[in-house]
């Protein structure tokens, strides 16, 4: 029977001892030892992970939170913004078309009446009057009518104030054994005689006319001066003297 050499038997024993150490578990992670009654997890609060249940290492768990899922309410619309500068100007456009004629439009609605101008007068006088060595003005002291005053009594002279076509007549009574003789006057100009010779009976005499006025044209009725003795008849019981007239179509 072979014995070996003491020194040779702790060689051997060093051999085994670093085989041991070895293979050791891989990847340098320890093997844990269980026993069959040891209990499956380990005890709370010792520090010591998790059973794998016989795998060799554990799986990393990451979460991914899915963004899209979490998305808030529409918020409040903002205030908005200070404009802008304004662009330059772009080229103008070409000329369109002609559109077609479009169709007639109903009538409007009838204008105001009270826009209607209207002008009269008729007055008169119960004085006689005789002849002076110039010419006079016809003056009245009578009013009939007077739309808006524009008769002057004062100064005996109708002033226009709608320019258009009017219509004028004086009537007179003549004096015994005188002379009649006035002038329709369009402001210094005669524009029709109202004449009487003298007789032993007095008449009465009547001159009418149209007349294209302009504004402030004025129309008044004159007696001629004494170089012919005329006059013109009236008394404060009837009057015979009358100067009328009236807008028949304003311009």
């Amino acid at each position: 029977m072979f014995t070996p050499h003491p020194a040779m038997l702790a060689v051997l024993t060093l051999l085994a001892l670093s085989s041991l150490v070895a293979s050791g578990p891989p990847n340098g992670r320890p093997v844990l030892c269980r026993r069959c009654c040891d209990p499956l997890e380990p005890a709370e609060g010792s520090g010591a992970p998790p059973p794998t249940a016989g795998f060799s290492s554990v799986p990393e768990v990451r979460t991914f939170i899915n963004m899209t899922i979490l998305k808030g309410d529409k918020g409040e619309r903002g205030d908005r913004g200070t404009p802008g500068k304004s662009g330059q100007e772009g080229p103008s456009g070409s000329t369109g078309l002609v559109g077609s004629k479009g169709s007639k439009g109903r009538a409007g609605l009838p204008g105001d009446p009270c826009k209607v101008q209207h002008s009269a007068f008729s007055v008169g006088r119960r004085k006689s009057l005789h002849s002076l060595e110039s010419y006079q003005a016809l003056v009245f002291d009578t009013v009939f009518v007077n739309l808006d005053d524009h008769f002057n009594m004062f100064d005996g002279k109708f002033v226009c104030r709608v320019p258009g076509i009017y219509f004028f007549n004086v009537n007179i009574h003549t004096w015994n054994f005188k002379e009649t003789y006035l002038h329709i006057m369009l402001n210094d100009t005669e524009q029709a005689i109202v004449y009487a010779q003298p007789g032993d009976r007095s008449i009465m005499q009547s001159q009418s006319l149209m007349l294209q006025l302009g504004l402030k044209d004025e129309v008044w009725i004159r007696l001629y001066k004494r170089l012919r003795e005329n006059a013109i008849y009236s008394d404060d019981v009837d009057l015979y003297i009358t100067f009328n007239g009236y807008l028949v179509k304003g311009n």
